[in-house]
Order: C-alpha cells, then sequence, then structure tokens
C-alpha cells in the first residue's frame, strides 16, 4: 500500500475496472428483492456543474447503501436531449443539433464518469434515439384513438425569440421559461393531452404519495385546483347568446351586478358595440403583454374596459354591464365570471373604481350592511337578504338552494371544476419528436399507421432561427400520401414538447433493449415504480405532474401495470457561492480577482449576495478542475457533508480542503497500522478501551445506517465517521487489541464506501480482502456492543445524601432525574414538599432541591 493518498491514480484504476466488469449492470430476478434509484436525468448542454454534481452524488449514494444490502439496485442514466437549446446552439457554431447533443453527450458521459457514479451504463439512451421516439409516436397514435389526443384552435403562449408555443407552467413572469423573451398571445391550432380527464385520480392519488414532500403535493393540489359549484348562464340582452360562468358561491348571485370576461374570451370581441371595438381592442393587445399570474394577484391593479353590452341576471332580471378585465384568466372555470362587489375583494376595487352598482345580499349575524358604506368587501357567512325567495337562509344552506333552483329551471348545473387545463403539447420546432400525423383534404387529420412508425426526423435541414419550423419547408418530408385514399396530403410538422420525452424515459430504463413497444411489460413490473426519485422543486408542477398522467395513461393503454411513478421523492437545494463585482467589469470569477482587485483593472471588488450557482453571475465551479486538485471522492464528500440534501449548499473552499484532509487522515490511519493488524480476528470480549472503541464502532454503525436509510442525512452520518477516525487515532492500546482496531477501521471504511467509493475500495483491498467492498455487504450493529457500563450516582436532597441508583453510562440527563425522583429511599424524603430543582452532575450525583 502507498504511503501518500494519490486520488488520481485510486480512482483512474477503480473507474476502469467498474467498467471492464461492469459492476453495475443489473437485470430483473423474479424473487429478488429490488430497489429503483433515479435523479432527473440531465440536458447534454455539454458539462456538467456542481448541481449535477450534487444530485447525482446523492442519488449514487442511495444507490451504493442499497446494494450494499444485497438488494437489486437499478440506477441507470440517460440524455433529456431534444429541445431549443441545442437548435439555438446548432444555429450559432453552424452545425446540425444532433451532431451538437451528441457530441455533448460523449463529453458529459466522461465527466460523470469521472465522478464515479455507479449508474449501469448499458441501459444508456437520448431522448432524440429513434429507438426511443418510435415508441412515444407509437402512445400517441393509441391516445388519438381513444380520444385522449386531439387538436382544437387555441389562445396559447407564444414566444416570439423561439418561435413556438409555450405551456401555461413554461411562461414566468411573463417570460419564457428558456430564452427570457416576452411571452405573446396568439391564437393557433395545436395538439393537446386531455390530462382533465384524469384530474380527479391525479388529484385523489397524492394522498397516497405518503414519500414526497408536502409542498411538492401542495403545489400539485393547486395546480390541479378542484373546486365545486354551479355552472349558470346569463342571457346577452336582445340575443339569444349566453355567457357562462363558473362560480362557487351560487349564494351571491342576486347580489350579481356585471360580468367580468377574461381579454382571451371567445365572445370579448364578438359582444362588443362597434361604438366600444377601438377601445375593447387596445385593451386587449395590452393585457396580453401582462403576465398571466401576476393579473391575478391580490397586488395587481384592477382594469378593466366596457364592451357596450349587457346581460341579465337569471334571478333577479338585473341588466348586467359586460366588462373585459384583466384579473380574469381563461386559464380557471370558464374565463368568465359574475361579479359580486359587495362579497368578493376583487369585485369590490373594480366596482369602486368604475362606479358599478353593489347590492348586499349576505348580513352577518347582529350587523347591518350598507352598500354604500362598505370599505372592504365582506367575505364571511350571515343570513342572505335582497335575494327574493331567499331571504333568510343561512347562506351555506342558500347554496344548494339556489343551486336546485337554477337547475329545475335550466340556466345551471351544479358542477366540479378544475384549474388543471388540458396539456397543449404542439411546439413549431425542428428538434423534437415528429407527431404522426397527415393531413388529407379529403379525410382530415389521419394517423400514421403503425407499420409506418417511425416518423423520422430529417437530418438534411437548413437551421437560420427565423419564421418557425424548418420541417415546414422540407418539401420531402412534408408531401406524403394519405394512408386511407392514397391521395396527395401533407405530414404535420409539429414537434411534441421535450416533456413528453421526460414524462416516461424512467420506465423505458427497465427495458431499453425491448423491440416490441415502449416497455417490456414484465420488466417494468418488476423494476417499477422508482423507489427513489431525486431533482429539484422546480420540475413539482410540470415534470412531475406530466410524469403521473403519462404513467396513468400507459397503465390504462394497458402497457404496465403501474398507478404511480415514483414512491418517494427527494427535492434537492440548489449549490450557491458568493458572486464577486468589479464596477468596471461586471461579475468576475474568483481566478479574475488579484489580492481583493480586479485582475483586468485593477480596481477594488465587491463581494455580493451568495446566489444560485450561474455562469451568468460566474459563481461558478468546475467540477473537472475540482477532480483535478482533489479528486472526485472530495468533490463528493463536501457536496454531501456541507449540508442536508434538500437544503441549499454554500460553497466552501476551506470546507473541500477540510474533506480532502479528513480522506488522507482516513489514508493514513489504514496505512500506519496495517502491520498491527495484519491476521488479527475481531474479539467478541474486551475491556476498558478497547470496549470503549468498540462501543463507538458499533454506535457509529447503527448512527450511519438511520442517517442514510430513508433519512438521508448524510451529513450528520459522515460526522459520525469522523468521530470514529477520531476515536482509531486516539486509541492508546493498539498493539493489545489490534482485532477491535481492525473492526473500527473496517467499519469506517465500509460506512464510507457510499460517499467515497475509489479510497474505500481502495482501502478495503489493502486491509486485505479479495472481494469488493459492495461484495462485503452493509456493517451490522451488535446491540450488545452497544451496552454502556452502569454507573452509580449519588443522590442528594438538600444537599444531603439520601440514597444512589445505577444508570447506563450512555443515560442522558432527563432519565437519571426520572431514576432518581423515583428511587424508593428517596421519595419518603420528598414526599408532600415541592420539588424546586433537580440538578445533574453528569457521572456523579443528582441534587434535588425541596421546600
Amino acid at each position: 500500500m502507498e504511503e501518500r493518498y494519490n486520488p488520481a491514480a485510486v480512482e483512474e484504476k477503480w473507474q476502469r475496472l467498474w467498467k471492464e466488469n461492469k459492476t453495475f449492470k443489473v437485470e430483473a430476478e423474479a424473487g429478488r428483492e429490488k430497489y429503483y434509484v433515479l435523479e432527473m436525468f440531465p440536458y447534454p448542454s455539454g458539462r456538467i456543474h456542481m448541481g449535477h454534481v450534487r444530485n447525482y452524488s446523492i442519488g449514487d449514494v442511495v444507490g451504493r447503501f442499497k446494494r450494499m444490502q444485497g438488494l437489486n439496485v437499478l440506477h441507470p442514466m440517460g440524455w433529456d436531449a431534444f429541445g431549443m437549446p441545442a437548435e439555438n446552439a446548432a444555429i450559432q457554431h453552424g452545425t446540425h443539433p444532433a451532431e451538437w447533443t451528441y457530441k455533448n453527450i460523449d463529453n458529459m458521459r466522461i465527466q460523470l464518469q469521472k465522478m464515479g457514479f455507479s449508474y449501469d451504463w448499458d441501459r444508456e439512451f437520448a431522448t432524440c434515439d429513434v429507438d426511443y421516439y418510435t415508441w412515444e409516436q407509437l402512445v400517441f397514435l393509441e391516445m388519438f384513438e381513444r380520444g385522449l389526443a386531439y387538436k382544437k384552435s387555441s389562445a396559447v403562449n407564444w414566444c416570439p425569440t423561439c418561435q413556438t408555443v409555450l405551456a401555461n407552467e413554461q411562461v414566468e413572469d411573463g417570460s419564457c421559461w428558456r430564452c427570457e423573451s416576452e411571452v405573446e398571445g396568439k391564437e393557433l391550432d395545436q395538439w393537446f393531452f386531455k390530462t382533465t380527464a384524469y384530474a380527479e385520480e391525479l388529484l385523489e392519488q397524492t394522498e397516497k404519495l405518503t414519500g414526497w414532500p408536502e409542498r411538492v403535493l401542495t403545489m400539485q393540489r393547486n395546480w390541479i385546483g378542484r373546486s365545486t359549484g354551479c355552472e349558470i348562464d346569463f342571457v346577452l340582452e336582445n340575443s339569444e347568446q349566453k355567457i357562462r360562468v363558473f362560480t362557487t358561491r351560487p349564494d351571491t348571485l342576486c347580489g350579481a351586478t356585471f360580468m367580468s370576461l377574461a381579454p382571451e374570451h371567445p365572445l370579448a370581441l364578438e359582444v362588443t358595440t362597434d361604438e366600444k371595438r377601438q377601445d375593447v381592442e387596445d385593451f386587449i393587445r395590452r393585457v396580453k403583454k401582462q403576465d398571466k399570474f401576476q393579473r391575478s394577484s391580490e397586488e395587481f391593479e384592477k382594469e378593466g374596459v366596457f364592451t357596450g353590452s349587457f346581460c341579465l341576471n337569471p334571478i333577479t332580471g338585473r341588466r348586467m354591464p359586460v366588462f373585459l378585465a384583466n384579473f380574469i384568466l381563461m386559464e380557471y372555470g370558464t374565463g368568465a365570471v359574475m361579479a359580486v362587489p359587495t362579497h368578493d375583494q376583487r369585485d369590490f376595487q373594480f366596482a369602486r373604481k368604475y362606479d358599478l352598482p353593489m347590492v348586499v345580499v349576505i348580513q352577518p349575524e347582529g350587523q347591518e350592511l350598507q352598500a354604500e358604506t362598505l370599505e372592504e368587501a365582506y367575505v364571511g357567512t350571515g343570513r342572505l337578504v335582497n335575494s327574493g325567495e331567499f331571504d333568510g337562509l343561512d347562506n351555506d344552506v342558500a347554496k344548494e338552494q339556489i343551486a336546485n333552483y337554477l337547475d329545475r329551471r335550466e340556466l345551471g348545473s351544479k358542477t366540479i371544476n378544475y384549474r388543471l387545463r388540458d396539456w397543449g403539447v404542439s411546439r413549431q420546432r425542428y428538434w423534437g419528436t415528429p407527431i404522426p400525423i397527415i393531413y388529407c383534404e379529403h379525410c382530415g387529420a389521419v394517423p400514421v399507421p403503425r407499420e409506418q412508425l417511425p416518423v423520422i426526423l430529417p437530418t438534411d435541414v437548413a437551421l437560420t432561427g427565423e419564421g418557425g419550423s424548418p420541417l415546414a419547408t422540407h418539401a420531402e418530408f412534408v408531401r406524403t400520401s394519405c394512408p386511407e385514399c392514397g391521395r396527395a396530403a401533407r405530414r404535420e410538422t409539429d414537434t411534441f414538447d421535450t416533456f413528453v420525452e421526460s414524462s416516461w424515459y424512467f420506465l423505458r430504463y427497465a427495458s431499453p433493449d425491448y423491440q416490441q413497444g415502449p416497455v417490456d411489460r414484465w420488466r417494468a413490473g418488476y423494476w417499477a415504480p422508482v423507489d427513489q426519485y431525486i431533482g429539484g422543486i422546480e420540475h413539482a408542477v410540470m415534470h412531475l405532474l406530466y410524469a403521473r398522467f403519462f404513467t396513468k395513461v400507459l397503465r390504462d393503454l394497458g402497457m404496465i401495470d403501474l398507478d404511480e411513478p415514483f414512491s418517494n421523492l427527494l427535492t434537492q437545494g440548489m449549490v450557491c457561492m458568493e458572486t464577486i463585482a468589479c464596477s468596471e467589469h461586471g461579475w468576475l470569477y474568483p481566478e479574475e480577482v488579484e489580492d481583493g482587485k480586479c485582475g483586468r483593472c485593477g480596481a477594488p471588488v465587491t463581494l455580493g449576495r451568495t446566489e444560485k450557482m450561474s455562469k451568468s453571475k460566474k459563481n461558478v465551479i468546475d467540477p473537472d478542475s475540482l477532480i483535478e486538485r482533489f479528486g472526485a471522492d472530495t468533490a463528493r464528500l463536501f457536496i454531501l457533508f456541507a449540508a442536508p440534501p434538500e437544503k441549499d449548499l454554500e460553497w466552501s473552499d476551506q470546507a473541500v480542503e477540510g474533506c480532502y484532509r479528513f480522506l488522507n487522515r482516513v489514508w493514513r490511519a489504514v496505512a500506519e497500522n496495517l502491520s498491527l493488524i495484519e491476521g488479527a480476528t475481531v474479539p467478541q470480549d474486551v475491556s476498558g478501551a478497547a470496549r470503549d472503541l468498540r462501543r463507538t464502532t458499533h454506535r457509529t454503525i447503527k448512527k450511519v445506517t438511520q442517517d442514510i436509510d430513508g433519512r438521508f442525512h448524510f451529513n450528520t452520518a459522515i460526522a459520525a465517521i469522523m468521530e470514529l477516525v477520531n476515536a482509531v487515532y486516539a486509541f492508546e492500546s493498539k498493539a493489545e487489541a489490534a482485532g477491535t482496531l481492525r473492526e473500527a477501521l473496517e467499519a469506517a471504511v465500509r460506512l464510507l464506501a457510499p460517499f467515497v467509493p475509489h479510497i474505500s475500495e481502495e482501502l478495503w483491498v489493502a486491509l486485505g480482502h479479495q472481494q469488493g467492498i459492495e461484495a462485503a455487504g452493509w456493517p451490522q450493529w451488535d446491540e450488545a456492543a452497544l451496552a454502556a457500563e452502569a454507573l452509580t450516582i449519588v443522590i442528594q436532597v438538600n444537599g444531603k445524601v439520601r440514597g444512589k441508583i445505577e444508570v447506563a453510562a450512555d443515560a442522558d440527563e432527563e432519565t437519571v432525574k426520572t431514576c432518581a425522583l423515583e428511587n424508593p429511599n428517596v421519595s419518603r424524603f420528598i414526599e408532600g414538599k415541592t420539588v424546586r430543582k433537580v440538578i445533574v452532575v453528569p457521572g456523579r450525583l443528582v441534587n434535588i432541591v425541596i421546600s
């Protein structure tokens, strides 16, 4: 064994052996307990960053730990490879997206392998592989036949820079989530997946996802947004046209004094009179540029415009002016709201601003509200007034009675509404999965026959970045014949949203070689669901909701037997670092700073806030440079030790160096004691210092096991191992108790294996073992070794000795207090007295102060 720790040599050796021996390759084995751990797969941007390192290190600890416990562990890796960044990069660098993507994949694969992650690389695929998206196209055809995929004209979010449609979830503060361009509203024919068909099941089954963070479940429940209420029709004056609203408050119907429509509502221009048309069109254009989520917030200024038309209240007959209002969204309900300004704060603010009538219809107990003197809307309970035959009813009772009244007269009906909308999956871009539909002037939209799949994305395209997808101008791709009538026809030139690919990739990993369908049902049944899924909180709604939906679709298509894709979810925190700025040159990399000054101009630099690592702010650390200097094991150890996985991690160069010093310390602990422990066996009956070391060893095994298994308290687990190594260095009876020393060293090395696998493997071999450290299994603690020596504690009452007790040496203070107070010899001295204080001197005495 080398005296000095050389991480480069150790890591190169073990990475080569793992690759040559296919150490982490697995197959489904009937009857053997499995464990499927998965981190959200990366986009092949070209380089991994410290966020990747953290995410994948967490998953690797879990995978290696479970493998050492004897489970059949599936831990795969692949690439979320389609999407706009590849297309943009191809245009920028004058290359093809496929060439750019696969080159990046090659680079990132090497980087991941340098980190020593225990992936089964035989299962690797990229979502741009034809062998992958072929089956996605097949699933689409099945969905199309069952009405779960359909096309309709829709107001969409349009990114003018990316020249593509964005899902609502992909619009952040009014901007494209990828390029940050301002999003516009546009009307287009789009393909949709019918996510609403699964709304109730998606909502109900959140209750079964006990291994998910409550924060994520709350976000999903809010996004699905189930509401029980009524749909009510308001007839337009002098017309048979109706405006349908959804409300959870039918009890306030008689207080509805005006109608508010979303600017995107299909009736917005239709109900507008000629004299109001210019004002309305200007308002619509202006509002479409506003962020939808800000529009609906309480703080956002309420604005509107009168259309010139009126509708009629179905109970009171009141003429209600029809307005467009910026705070009404098409994404919720029907995009139309009956406005009750006395009992809804947004309506109240709007009515005050535009001087609209108000009618109080709910009076609280013991008060008499007047519309003219209200300072805010009353949203509490009470009894109905100004509501005709419903006057005097408790408002909760009135909800049911008014709903029944409307239902009997066919003016409305009870219903359940969901905020969730069907998923728009059309994208006007090139680098994506072609949608397998053919358009025929005679037959309409015709699915591509299954035997003609896949519809392959052509590679001979001209990417200019202008005018949308180049597929639309690719004559050879577009021109085809109708499968039904044989006439000339054209192909669909939209491609799928990339979230479609990431909605089922985890199932394909179970059988990536399967050529009869998307998944081999038996192997998917063996491996799925994913036992532990790991990724960022930013995917709480989009990816995680779509993956749940797609899993249920595949189940209903008879392809899998699975309700939910992920049993347990961990959302890891971000990796953050202090920013550095120069007044002249802006953000600086750490290496651009010399003695506290900008290396380019000499100006003093300013240390900014600690923020998420970002290339734009130059507060990034290159994993390769870290590995080159300290080794992958040090990088892994720091990223796992610096903070709990779910918390943000603040970068510290000093802490990285501390982790490196610790690994050197572990190496020396083994190297310096090899000759002492050679051939030594572990004794069961030890005393004195040896007994203390053995107790520390088994206490550490227990703590680390419990901290890793399900808790993911990696930082405290590593801290416990560090304490064990300290105990080894402090152990003075090395020669006399070589077996106990050997047990402690081997335990430390085995416990470190999931965290720092390269050095652990090397030290395990140095300790004389032929088989790999994972094959040796996870160490088990001995409860007998944990038993602490009993101590005799003196009990005093007001300073006088009144008795003695025996307690375990590791008994906590509360246990000692309880034993002292319950001791029979002591109880007669404190009976009938008031115990003012109980003072514990650890390991010596207890003094009970009474009066």
